[in-house]
């Protein structure tokens, strides 16, 4: 997977976020002349830099995630008095949240300058005529595909967003009005669709999307929309083809997170590949320290930063026979040559927090050498989809329509693989956990009840991998999850920090503000509700 090299030299030619716009260019060199010289080689430079933007600390390494993070039930604040975290965990979020707005240390630009860069290429791409047309096409299809991922963030976390496609001039750029959310999705399933017809089934990476990585996404964006059908057949056509598309799930859940193991495994289906080369924050993987023990020396990375940490009940509630609860969390660290649990992480080391820690960035970083501490130089591949994914977006469409045959037979495989145990580590070793009946297969339930499990075994099975705060908010679960009985529940007394008092309001809190940064220089832009 690392044969895939990203190309930075016309990054800087491509990257233009909503905060980098200005209306009078200040070069001599006119976009129409430069387009016209260019071959279909400098063209893959400008859709490389687009994939190069999603490994940056803006994108989905910090800035992104820890908002995703935070904003779900499964992750508390850890032992940082950072105002930006706390805010996004207890839901009094401004327009100003360091996390989304000021400067451009932000993600709200960084997904811009993604999009600017698929622009350029798809515009660029278009303009030439005299390729073989299959061949450009496929370029303009990852293109486009980077432009669609980079949107269904943006729309799902702040709703009607400015839309800026390879037509939109610069000078209307500076000042677009938001698109409203249901033509934003439009435009996303118009370029999924487009790549999924131009993309060949399999690539050489994961990291380069393939056919079935454009009809994932389709499946997945119809399943935010509750088109139940649609989603069903996305999810179907890829089931019946795994074959084809070379897809199918890796044996042993640990291995997943093992970045020697993952390039050959057949379940990821699209990723965000780090090559532990980093220039600055670009290529920098801070989840590795941002979910690690402080002061843990079980992975030879000089521990992490204690700042994401598990809500307790997330792992109290976990039934202990469930491989993937091995898998997901360390709830021991090696500290001073000695075994610690978790009560007794602060003993070690007063900036660390007592509860079990996300263990799933650690380990992946751990297996190939790092270029500094904390692991930031990981060379991990950060899931985006997996193939376990579409089984359970098939299962839970298919559930919608009352087609329970399918939607069983496609869940339980995903809960066999879970009960089959495998390899995996304690106690600074690996140690191998023995198969299990946990968890139990779905057959019988009712569709209310079906529904309620397969959001709660998508919750286990992609935990701490970005996708929970989605699936709170296409279901609007959060009264319930952030109520009384939610996991943020219960605190750990032995840590002396907790989940802050939650004020979500489900009036508002389903969207991000737009940030203020972004109004103040466009005074089209508008506020969303409550804020």
């Amino acid at each position: 997977m690392k044969t895939y090299k990203y190309l930075f030299l016309l990054i800087g030619l491509t990257i233009v976020g909503c905060s980098d716009l200005e209306e009078d260019p200040i070069t001599e060199l006119s976009p129409d002349s430069y387009f016209s010289a260019l071959s279909l080689t400098e063209v893959e430079g400008f859709v490389a830099g687009s994939y190069a933007h999603m490994v940056h600390r803006n994108f989905m390494s910090r800035e992104m995630t820890q908002a995703l993070m935070f904003r779900s039930d499964m992750m508390a604040i850890g032992r940082t008095g950072a105002q930006e975290r706390i805010d996004h965990d207890n839901f009094t979020v401004q327009a100003d949240n360091g996390l989304i707005a000021g400067g451009s240390n932000v993600y709200w630009p960084k997904v811009y300058q993604i999009i600017g860069a698929a622009n350029e290429a798809i515009k660029s791409g278009l303009s030439l005529t005299d390729v073989d047309e299959a061949e450009r096409n496929e370029v303009i299809a990852r293109a486009r595909f980077a432009r669609a991922f980079a949107y269904f963030h943006l729309v799902r976390q702040f709703g009607d967003i400015p839309y800026l496609d390879d037509t939109t001039i610069l000078s209307e750029a500076a000042v677009a009005e938001r698109t409203p959310a249901a033509t934003v999705y439009e435009n996303i399933i118009a370029d999924f669709e487009f790549a999924k017809a131009n993309l060949p089934n399999t690539q050489s990476s994961r990291a380069i999307p393939a056919k079935s990585a454009a009809s994932a996404y389709l499946a997945l964006v119809y399943l935010t929309l509750e088109e139940w059908q649609n989603s069903y057949d996305e999810a179907k056509e890829i089931i019946n083809n795994e074959g084809t598309y070379n897809l199918g799930l890796e044996p042993n859940f640990q291995d997943l997170y093992d970045a020697i193991k993952i390039d050959q495994s057949l379940e990821p289906i699209f990723v965000l590949d780090f090559t532990g080369v980093s220039d600055g924050d670009q290529g920098r993987d801070y989840q590795v320290a941002f979910t690690g023990i402080r002061s843990d020396d079980q992975y030879d990375m000089g521990g992490g930063w204690s700042v994401e940490v598990p809500a307790l009940k997330v792992f109290t509630s976990w039934d202990d026979l469930d491989y993937r609860k091995a898998v997901t969390f360390d709830a021991t660290a090696v500290q001073g040559d000695a075994v610690v649990p978790y009560t007794n992480f602060t003993d070690a080391d007063g900036r660390a927090v007592n509860r079990p820690h996300v263990g799933k960035y650690t380990r992946m970083a751990s297996k190939l050498p790092q270029q500094d501490g904390n692991g930031r130089s990981s060379h991990s591949n950060y899931m985006m989809m997996r193939y376990a994914e579409v089984l359970m977006i098939g299962a839970e469409a298919a559930n919608e329509l009352g087609q329970s045959s399918d939607a069983e037979m496609w869940v339980n495989r995903v809960m066999e693989r879970s009960r089959a145990g495998g390899v995996s580590w304690a106690n600074g070793a690996e140690v191998t956990i023995a198969p299990s009946a946990v968890p139990a297969d779905f057959s019988g339930l009712s569709q209310d009840d079906f529904r309620t499990r397969i959001l709660d075994e998508r919750r286990l099975e992609f935990a701490y991998e970005m996708k929970r705060w989605y699936d709170i908010a296409r279901r609007k679960l959060g009264n319930d999850v952030f109520g009384a009985d939610g996991l943020e529940s219960e605190v750990s007394t032995e840590s002396g920090v907790g989940p802050g008092p939650k004020s979500f309001d489900p009036a508002k809190d389903y969207l991000f503000p737009i940030p203020q940064s972004e109004i103040i220089i466009n005074p089209n832009l508008t506020q969303n509700p409550g804020y």
